[in-house]
């Protein structure tokens, strides 16, 4: 069965670990990777940056599947930004998913999303669009990712937890049942929220404050 091309757009770290993701699925044949104008020409992990953004509506033509590889720590800014883009000039966002992932026959994840390896998706989960959840998370049963958030290494979201859209999940955080966080929320690596929030913010310390 031969590959499906995919464009990745954006070359820093988390582009490095996409890469790795997507070729252990043997799904598809990485073509490119856009990044700055500079860096044209120049391989990251042996996969050459073949232009910019701004080349993301001629490449659709003979490319139609692109993965967003912008890191998102703070701000999903500049992700939005880029699915927008590529969305409208009809180029698809396919759902990767890492074969060293586990994710529930029940669960379902929004196109864009990257799974990385060793995360879990478990029952009836939901995760929106353009996600990221990386190595080693664990979306436990109900649990709700709204779009466009980023749940870092080794996080947990405890059963029926609420992510609200454009979230950052840090390394090692852990969501106490039932909890919603708000959207635009940052949740510091390491720490532990046992309450609901009552407005969005940036979380840190175990148990959790707004800072």
């Amino acid at each position: 069965m031969s590959k499906k091309p995919i464009i990745l757009v954006g070359g820093g770290g988390h582009c490095i670990s996409c890469i790795e993701v997507i070729n252990s699925i043997q799904e598809y044949e990485i073509i490119g990777v856009l990044d700055l104008k500079e860096k044209v020409g120049k391989l990251i992990n042996g996969v050459e940056i073949i232009g910019t953004d701004d080349d993301i509506p001629e490449l659709v033509k003979s490319c139609s599947n692109f993965l967003i590889t912008v890191g998102q720590i703070k701000s999903s800014a500049l992700r939005h930004k880029i699915f927008e883009l590529i969305e409208s000039v009809g180029g698809n966002l396919p759902t990767i998913v890492s074969p060293y992932a586990y994710v529930s026959s029940t669960s379902l994840i929004g196109k864009g999303t990257i799974v990385m390896h060793k995360a879990m998706v478990n029952v009836n989960a939901k995760v929106g669009i353009n996600c990221i959840l990386n190595t080693g998370c664990l979306i436990e049963h109900e649990t709700e990712v709204d779009d466009f958030c980023h749940v870092s290494t080794h996080s947990v979201l405890n059963g029926q937890v609420n992510i609200g859209s454009n979230c950052f999940i840090g390394s090692s955080a852990v969501i106490a049942n039932n909890i919603s966080i708000p959207a635009e929320s940052i949740i510091a690596a390491g720490a532990v929220v046992l309450k609901n929030p009552t407005m969005k913010g940036t979380f840190i310390g175990n148990p959790a404050k707004r800072i």
